[in-house]
């Protein structure tokens, strides 16, 4: 505490000192100060307004979240400058702390001292939700229907399909939800704060330093922060020693500011968050210690302001839009057919109840019931999958987002760095590398007796020059001279064999320099004229330019004889050199970026941090980087404007919290399906813009809300195998979509022509719902797949139109040996008049099921199957097994409570046939469709 008057006050409030008071009202309240004398209250003139937590949040300026043109943030500006007892007065606190009866009255004003969360949906919701897409709806409507027609059988096969897809999905989101609320921390934080105890427990003394929770705080607290500490709300520090906070939650920075009890306030405007005397919610302490009072809490706060502005309604992402595209040309293609063919039965037919019927077994047929199964299934298997690569995915349509994403935008603290500062150059005035330079620095460091900040510590990493520079027997300490704001520099005095004494001193490179006379280039000590000043100034500057840190190290000779050292004894200083500091890129950030590269995703740099950092680290892992875009570039840029630039920018340094949602959306307007990595609160609105965002499991606690999918490891190896595993899931989604859409559309083509020319049912509902629900099962492993390598080398997209024109090329293939079949059953086996319609129907049930199922083989791959591509052992089973079914069905007595029958020897050679034309003739078809189209799935 020394000298320091505000550290003497910690400990004892003079009597008389002025009690304040808060007039309260509803939303922002207005404080006014008075001090009690005699009884009476007289109120000063210092007046300021906080904004209540439980008042609406306040408008945000559109350059940057944190410095908002906000009562909170022109509160936080007023009391920056303003000397300690008017801090304490415009916040009605003292430093002796609040009693429990003013906390209580402020906590009903303010709230808790909690930012808003976005609360995970009640499990009847997520069940709701797991129900409603398009299709359930549509085949619970036509089970609806079966039943008030009488059709048991169709009820119960309809409603099996809706139950097993809705449980499914059901089940896996809500296991995923939990999860990822496991994450969260089971602990509540808490802070130590001074409090006024003025009742007596039991017979014990009222407290004052307590721990309580941090939600307990209110405006006006006292409250204690050391090196480790969370800041608990937004506070004004009115005494510190040596304080360094990490604000890269609010801006990016990766190295910590400092912060202290007093500033001058500069002529010029200043951002809220480099305000000298603020600390801001959700930022942490490196190194030193505090006292401060609580200026704003809860969503009053600048973290909270942002929080409570994520919370609700997400955007729709590339999944979402592409899924209700596909499904909306399913339901269009069965509007238009259902009543066709319903027409031509009934007309052909008269009988319009088994039309009727007919047409609700066509249209469960023509629906792909088991798309929300297969999807969610798909996507349950990729998040297992994921998991076992340290992924935990808080949403399943994020996987098949990870496979279509073509940009990934990420911060650059952590991700490409490894989020430690390391010494990365030791330097003589000249620019080379001088270990006398390092020595000197590294004895600064090891003797001072202040808590070390984050530079020491790095300094301190080459731990070997302890046992280099003889430590123990070669040096001793004889006095420090401790850093201060004023000064920005810190000296040591060390004793070299009891033979001379050496001042080192290390701090700011101007304030170094200031105080030094001469200069060390080799073994020589040279005047420090103008011109080699303008030299080291230079070197300096070089180092900025990459993207240093720089620290100037200086020293001095003294006799043994020297008494107690001052700071007056910093003076006449030989400059040694610099040290230069940096937090460096990862090994693995260069060959991530490589292989995300290789897959057709572009990663783009979106940081807060300055641009001549930035530069140094895309240079440094292989990204080329002609410019670099600043956030003062982006003000004033319309929408379509913005989109040019961030679709031709890579790193975008210096941005806003807004900056970053700006980016992210327009690159979705442009066509992009994009990624966005990050972790502070500066990252939320950018990770609910994205099509998918990714965070970690260390970040703050509404990133990790905000995000789609949660990394235990901040990587971006781990991302590409995100991406990889993602194609895979669309990939095997896709399989099905285009072999049900076009399996299907050939099955109506089929019909309508059987229709019109038979005079009997080409199958009965009751077959027909049987024919697909086999189909369906056989297509349940479709999920266990893999897909051909070079369907993972670039991003995939949901495309409508392309899967609506292959259902109309390849649908017509399968007609065509349909038609075939009707022709053998009619001619050669005499299935002609509807006393034989059941032969007719049971050859065409074996036939229907056996090309549908060996569609599945012929679609899933752009090779030729069996041979150069050969589906996974599950697929290949399943699809046996329903195969043989098929075949055997007929011969069974369910089959002929079906209405099917056995068929003669003669009908499996003819079947081998059709079978065999079938393969080639599709073969020939998919060769001549990839080389029209330039594409397959």
């Amino acid at each position: 505490m020394g000298s320091n008057p505000i550290a003497r006050r910690l400990y004892h409030t003079p009597i008389g000192m002025p009690r304040t008071r808060i007039g309260l009202t509803a939303g922002p309240a207005t404080l006014y100060n008075g001090s009690a004398r005699n009884g009476r209250t007289h109120t000063s003139e210092c007046t300021m307004t906080i904004p209540s937590s439980r008042a609406a949040a306040p408008a945000r300026d559109p350059r940057t979240a944190t410095d908002a043109t906000s009562a909170a943030g022109e509160a936080l500006h007023r009391l920056a400058w303003l000397d300690t007892d008017a801090v304490l007065h415009a916040l009605d606190a003292r430093l002796i702390g609040l009693t429990d009866a003013e906390v209580e009255r402020r906590r009903e004003q303010f709230g808790r001292n909690e930012v808003a969360h976005e609360k995970p949906p009640a499990w009847y919701r997520q069940l709701a939700h797991a129900f409603a897409n398009p299709f359930n709806v549509l085949l619970t409507t036509l089970a609806i229907v079966s039943g008030l027609t009488g059709d048991e059988e169709a009820v119960i096969v309809i409603g099996l399909m809706v139950l097993l897809s809705t449980m499914l999905r059901f089940a896996q989101e809500y296991r995923s939800s939990k999860a990822a609320q496991a994450l969260r921390a089971l602990v509540r934080t808490s802070t130590a704060v001074e409090r006024d105890g003025d009742e007596f427990v039991g017979n014990l003394p009222p407290m004052r330093r307590r721990e309580i929770p941090m939600d307990e705080l209110v405006p006006g607290d006292i409250v204690y922060l050391s090196a480790g500490d969370m800041v608990p709300a937004d506070v004004r520090v009115v005494a510190a020693k040596d304080l360094f906070v990490s604000q890269s939650s609010l801006t990016g920075e990766a190295l910590p500011v400092e912060k202290m009890d007093r500033a001058t306030q500069p002529a010029g405007p200043t951002a809220l968050t480099e305000l000298p005397t603020i600390c801001f919610m959700g930022t942490n302490v490196v190194s030193g210690t505090a006292t401060a009072v609580v200026a704003a809490t809860g969503s009053s706060t600048s973290f909270g302001a942002m929080a409570k502005g994520l919370v609700g309604q997400r955007v729709t992402t590339a999944f979402d839009v592409g899924v209700s595209k596909v499904s909306w040309l399913f339901i269009r293609f069965i509007v238009v057919m259902v009543p066709i063919v319903f027409l031509i039965n009934g007309l052909s037919k008269h009988n319009w109840l088994e039309a009727f019927l007919f047409g609700l077994a066509v249209a469960v047929g023509l629906t792909p019931e088991m798309l929300p199964m297969i999807v969610t299934t798909n996507l349950a298997k990729g998040a297992v999958t994921m998991a076992r690569h340290k992924t935990i995915v808080k949403r399943l349509s994020a996987i098949q987002n990870f496979g279509a994403m073509d940009v990934l935008c990420t911060d650059k603290t952590g991700t490409l760095t490894q989020d430690k500062i390391v010494l990365e150059r030791y330097i003589n005035v000249v620019g080379e590398e001088d270990d006398w330079v390092l020595a000197l620095a590294y004895l600064n460091s090891f003797y001072q007796t202040g808590l070390k900040n984050l530079l020491d510590v790095a300094v301190l990493d080459h731990g070997e020059l302890k046992a280099e520079l003889s430590l123990d027997n070669a040096y001793g300490k004889v006095d420090e001279i401790p850093f201060d704001f004023t000064r920005r520099r810190m000296s040591v005095v060390v004793d070299r064999k009891h033979e001379r004494h050496q001042l080192i001193c290390k701090g700011a490179v101007e304030e170094v320099l200031a105080v030094c006379q001469s200069v060390r280039d080799e073994d020589r000590v040279m005047d420090l004229t103008a011109e080699r000043v303008q030299v080291a100034k230079d070197v300096v500057a070089e180092l900025n330019e990459d993207g240093f840190r720089v620290v100037a190290v200086a020293y001095r000779d003294f006799d043994p004889s020297h008494g107690a050292y001052a700071v007056t004894d910093e003076s006449d200083l030989v400059l040694a050199g610099f040290v230069s500091f940096l937090d460096p890129p990862k090994e693995s950030a260069a060959p991530a970026l490589k292989a995300l590269a290789s897959h057709g995703v572009t990663v783009k740099i979106l940081t807060g941090d300055n641009d001549l950092v930035s530069r140094k680290v895309c240079r440094d892992v292989g990204l080329a980087v002609d410019h670099i875009v600043l956030g003062s570039e982006l003000v004033g840029l319309d929408d379509n404007q913005l989109g040019e630039v961030a679709d031709r920018g890579v790193v975008f340094a210096k941005l806003t919290p807004d900056d970053k949602v700006r980016i992210v959306r327009a690159l979705r307007a442009r066509g992009h399906t994009v990624g966005f990595m990050g972790d502070g609160i500066n990252d939320a609105g950018a990770l609910r813009e994205a099509d998918v965002g990714i965070s970690v499991d260390s970040a703050v606690d509404i990133a990790k809300e905000s995000a789609d999918i949660i990394l235990l490891e901040k990587s971006l190896m781990v991302l590409e195998e995100g991406v990889i595993e993602g194609r895979k899931t669309f990939g095997n989604t896709i399989k099905y979509i285009k072999m049900t859409a076009s399996s299907n559309f050939g099955n109506v083509f089929s019909v309508l022509i059987a229709s019109a020319f038979l005079p009997f049912l080409p199958m009965l509902p009751i077959q027909l719902l049987t024919l697909n629900l086999l189909y369906d099962f056989s297509q349940t492993s479709i999920p266990w797949d893999d897909m051909d390598p070079e369907y993972l080398t670039v991003p995939r997209k949901w495309r409508a139109e392309d899967i609506g024109r292959f259902m109309l090329f390849i649908g017509p293939t399968s007609s065509v040996f349909d038609i075939v079949t009707f022709l053998v059953m009619w001619h050669f086996f005499g299935a002609n008049n509807p006393a034989h319609q059941s032969l007719f129907q049971s050859g065409w049930f074996i036939e229907s099921l056996l090309t549908q199922t060996l569609i599945v083989h012929m679609i899933r791959t752009a090779k030729v199957p069996f041979l150069q591509s050969r589906a996974t052992w599950p697929v290949l089973a399943l699809t046996a097994a329903i195969m043989v079914c098929g075949i055997v069905l007929p011969f069974l007595a369910l089959g002929r409570k079906l209405g099917l029958q056995a068929l003669p020897a003669s009908y499996f050679a003819w079947l081998f046939v059709i079978l065999l034309s079938y393969v080639a003739l599709t073969q020939v078809v998919k060769g001549w469709y990839i080389r029209r189209f330039g594409t397959w799935l």
